[in-house]
């Protein structure tokens, strides 16, 4: 791995190693750029993993103090876990579950779509689907997505055939074990998947595809890539006319160290980018770096989530094969006739035992809770994955009453649903029971929102500099080598598991970047 010195001011530096932060390295390295990547979690590998939840969460999670405010239900029961995203090398890709979907054409427009929602800050993408269709491509090549590039789709285990047999006898058509980044068979040097269940503990077999195992060794091997795991960064520098010039971070050690950059991009999700931009704020930017708009930390989305869980007759084992390969698409469409704007996909999930009981219904008991852990093995699960409205409230701010080991001020995550968001969890409830009513469950159970990994917004994408913080490539309108490289740049969330197009934005972002740098633009 290439060492680069601190006082090298021609490098890019990117904060965090997921899905955006990993493949804007790979895509960067390979075109000859030098890479800083400072990652605040620690090296794991396939080896390391650990199939057990508890300790893999422990091992692989982002625990560090957070709270929470606003109606949610997630600030009632997990108030200082508002997301469940990982602080690891690879970041949450090692967590996630590797459904892979593109956005819709009307999703990338959805202010024109669905109206002046009253209550929303609905604004429309300053890009298209067919602007995005070849980096979807080239994501989908990259990655081994299933159903694309001649790549067949993974096996239907019980949890899937259950779904399945109720989808379809109520009439839907969309119904598969979806576009999967895990491997159906041998690609790119990886195995096929082994169905070992623990998509979320990280993947033991490596046919997930994860930034750990592919983006950043490949840049490695190319000598441009210098990655620094365990390096937290608290604060990004700038010069006397606003051009970022480098980052602060705490090393392994707990030394404090200074970096220097030519260009900064920050990925570190839609929780700690903001965050990190509020903790930036300087004499030049009073209110936080690249927010002369207001609009960091602003419009938070996490995606409309809830559980469905069927018990039936004969046993299931859910937990048995991979974790969300099935999936019902029809509700993605768009049709305000339902009660709503957007749409939901309804995927295939399934919890070991210690999640079961602690998401089922966080804090409950009694005879109910007691009766479907009794039946684990008889329960078919599903999640929820709808499209909910960006709101100006919804936000992260900095908590200056708490402060974290390095002396920060702790991020304060608020959410409040918005009656759409409401009413297309009602909707997406009563299909997932009817569901698993028409395959013959004997009762089924609504599970409450729990912490996300869907986190997206709070740094939107915007063709103006009055109401988004970056342009069509990431970049900051306020300050040109300072580039947002993750979820955060998601003007809205579609009904779509958001990793997809990260990755996808990552690597156009890449080419951008690549071309500014050549013409000395930045």
């Amino acid at each position: 791995m290439a060492k680069l010195d601190f006082n090298d001011d021609s490098v890019v530096v990117i904060i965090g190693s997921g899905a955006g932060g990993g493949t804007l390295a790979n895509e960067l390295a390979q075109k000859g750029i030098k890479i800083v990547v400072l990652e605040a979690g620690a090296l794991q590998s396939s080896a390391t993993f650990v199939n057990d939840e508890w300790k893999s969460f422990g091992q692989i999670a982002w625990l560090d103090n957070r709270t929470t405010s606003g109606s949610w239900r997630v600030a009632k029961d997990f108030p200082n876990l508002p997301s469940w995203i990982c602080k690891t090398v690879g970041g949450t890709t090692t967590h996630w579950a590797g459904a892979s979907l593109r956005f819709q054409e009307h999703e990338f427009k959805a202010r024109t779509t669905y109206g002046g929602l009253q209550g929303t800050s609905l604004m429309d993408w300053p890009l298209t689907l067919g602007e995005m269709e070849p980096y979807y491509a080239k994501a989908e090549d990259k990655m081994g997505v299933t159903r694309t590039n001649g790549i067949p789709g993974l096996p239907g285990n019980n949890n899937f055939k259950v779904l399945h047999a109720g989808a379809k006898k109520l009439g839907y058509r969309e119904v598969h074990t979806g576009n999967m980044a895990i491997n159906s068979q041998p690609r790119h040097d990886r195995g096929r998947c082994m169905q070992l269940g623990f998509c979320f503990q990280g993947c033991k077999s490596g046919a997930k595809w994860s930034t750990l195992y592919t983006e950043l060794p490949k840049a490695e091997k190319t000598g441009n890539m210098d990655l620094r795991a365990e390096s937290h960064v608290t604060r990004i520098e700038h010069d006397d006319k606003g051009k970022v010039t480098g980052v602060v971070y705490f090393d392994k050690a707990g030394a404090e160290q200074r970096q220097k950059a030519r260009i900064v991009c920050v990925a570190g999700n839609s929780i700690e980018t903001p965050r990190l931009l509020l903790l930036s704020a300087s004499n030049l930017y009073k209110d936080g770096l690249a927010n002369s708009s207001g609009q960091v930390g602003r419009n938070y989305m996490r995606h409309l989530t809830g559980s469905v869980y069927g018990m039936f007759k004969q046993p299931v084992h859910m937990y048995r094969g991979t974790t969300m390969a099935g999936i019902v698409r029809d509700e993605a469409r768009f049709d305000t006739k339902r009660g709503f704007v957007g749409g939901y996909e309804l995927e295939t999930l399934s919890l070991g035992i210690p999640f079961m009981a602690a998401f089922l219904n966080p804090g409950g008991w009694g005879s109910d809770f007691a009766e479907y852990m009794d039946n684990y093995t008889h329960l078919a699960g599903m999640w929820i994955v709808g499209e909910d409205m960006p709101r100006e409230g919804n936000r992260v701010t900095l908590n200056t009453n708490f402060k974290d080991k390095w002396g920060s001020a702790v991020p304060n995550v608020h959410f409040d649903d918005h009656p759409n968001d409401i009413a297309m969890r009602e909707h997406a409830f009563t299909q997932g029971q009817r569901i698993y009513a028409a395959a013959g469950a004997t009762k089924s159970f609504r599970t409450p929102p729990y912490p996300s990994t869907h986190n997206m917004g709070t740094c939107r994408m915007g063709a103006s500099a009055k109401d988004s913080v970056c342009n069509a490539y990431g970049q900051t309108h306020d300050v040109p080598n300072l580039f947002i490289s993750d979820g955060s740049q998601f003007t809205t969330g579609g009904a779509e598991n958001p990793t997809l197009t990260i990755v996808s934005l990552a690597i156009r972002q890449a080419d951008y970047i690549a071309k500014q740098m050549a013409t000395r633009t930045i």
